[in-house]
């Protein structure tokens, strides 16, 4: 009965680390982008002195009440901590599309919850705000699918694993939401 509860108390821990470990990096990555430039370097403020991104972005949805800060790179390891910025695609609000992944089960649990003209703001480092409307949402194939880098509009792009509930990660199927900018004008009531 002991390794029972000894394996169940393990398994447990287990499954509660992800979560964990992503929201603890989301307030850490929070102080770093409230710091912002180291000012004796000039250098984006790390979340943690070993850290090898730094926040670039503040994402946050009213549909939701989301707000994530996302990390420049994209790689396993960065979207450990949060959503990470594809550093091939264009900064949000540039002309051109933006893309930001993240893990399903943590930071872009929230993108099952969203619908078509939910808006999505960024914060960028340098202070400028873009509005996005989210104008699709779709599951791809992996294997099948591509991104356009080049777009004549300023476009976002969110990227995660699918299906959101799945035991198994990985898989070939991913959710994409889709979102051109909006002016101001074009989001007053």
């Amino acid at each position: 009965m002991t390794v029972l509860l000894a394996v169940g108390a393990i398994e447990l821990g287990a499954g509660l680390y992800m979560p964990a470990k992503a929201a603890f990096a989301q307030h850490l990555v929070q102080r770093a982008w409230q710091r912002g430039e180291q000012p004796d370097t000039g250098t984006p403020g790390r979340p943690w002195p070993w850290a090898d991104t730094y926040p670039i972005a503040r994402l946050t949805t009213d549909a939701t009440d989301e707000e994530l800060f996302v990390l420049s790179g994209a790689s396993g390891r960065t979207l450990a901590f949060g959503p990470g910025h594809l550093a091939s695609s264009a900064l949000p609000g540039e002309v051109g599309n933006s893309v930001i992944l993240g893990h399903r089960d943590t930071h872009f649990r929230f993108l099952a919850e969203l619908n078509t003209g939910d808006l999505l703001t960024i914060d960028r480092e340098d202070g400028q705000r873009h509005a996005f409307a989210v104008t699709s949402l779709d599951v791809v194939d992996v294997s099948r699918a591509t991104v356009t880098l080049d777009t004549a509009v300023p476009r976002l792009t969110l990227i995660t694993c699918y299906p959101f509930d799945t035991p198994q990660p990985g898989g070939p199927l991913r959710y994409v939401v889709s979102a051109e900018r909006v002016t101001s004008a074009a989001m007053a009531p």
